[in-house]
């Protein structure tokens, strides 16, 4: 199978339908673990495990770091090359059943990831952000607001970069996890009043800020 090199290569957003290898590399672009961790992580079968993350090295969207033998075998363990990122270009060419594939598995990794984080008190610091904002839009205003997400999410990256420089400086004290979730989407109309603007914190002084797909 011939490696994804482009990140807009469709078969990047292919390659992610499955719900498993979503979640697969989304545990593996935190830390390395082997299929048998995963498996035991994710409550699913071994051979599924282990071959959908054969999938995902043989695309080069995992990398191979180490090898221990292990109960008479040897344990191959992964972590993820790089964060993906799939481009406009890329998300317009696949079909809408894989784009749908995509979305729920997508969806169901972020809400277990924020409702993890919030019962362990992620939400408690006064500069959180938890906020849904409905917005009417025309195409113009659309794409002017779809290259705001996209900036702030760039601008996210070069956060983290200059942080992790002074984090090695400082030999990581003072190191925190942040997460991050943004969505830009077509909206039902008629959906789920918005939220009263006095409740935008909704726990603990937490405020809202954002939402777009990234």
């Amino acid at each position: 199978m011939k490696s994804i090199n482009d990140i807009n290569d469709p078969r990047l957003v292919k390659a992610l339908a499955h719900p498993l290898r979503v979640r697969i590399l989304g545990v593996l672009q935190d830390r390395v673990a082997s299929p048998s961790d995963l498996a035991e992580e994710l409550k699913a079968p071994l051979g599924n495990v282990s071959y959908h993350v054969r999938i995902l090295a043989q695309l080069d969207l995992l990398k191979l770091v180490r090898k221990r033998p292990r109960r008479g075998a040897i344990e191959h363990y992964y972590e993820a090359r790089s964060r993906v990122r799939v481009s406009d270009r890329a998300w317009g060419q696949v079909p809408k059943i894989v784009k749908d594939a995509m979305v729920d598995a997508t969806l169901d990794q972020v809400s277990a990831y924020v409702e993890q984080s919030a019962s362990s008190g992620g939400f408690e610091r006064a500069d959180a952000h938890l906020m849904r904002q409905p917005l009417r839009l025309d195409d113009e205003g659309w794409q002017e607001l779809s290259k705001e997400v996209a900036g702030l999410l760039e601008r996210a990256n070069e956060i983290e970069a200059e942080a992790a420089q002074r984090l090695n400086k400082a030999d990581h004290d003072g190191e925190l996890e942040a997460g991050l979730v943004m969505m830009l989407f077509e909206a039902l109309p008629g959906g789920v009043p918005p939220v009263p603007a006095d409740a935008s914190g909704a726990k603990d002084g937490a405020r809202g800020k954002t939402a777009a797909r990234g």
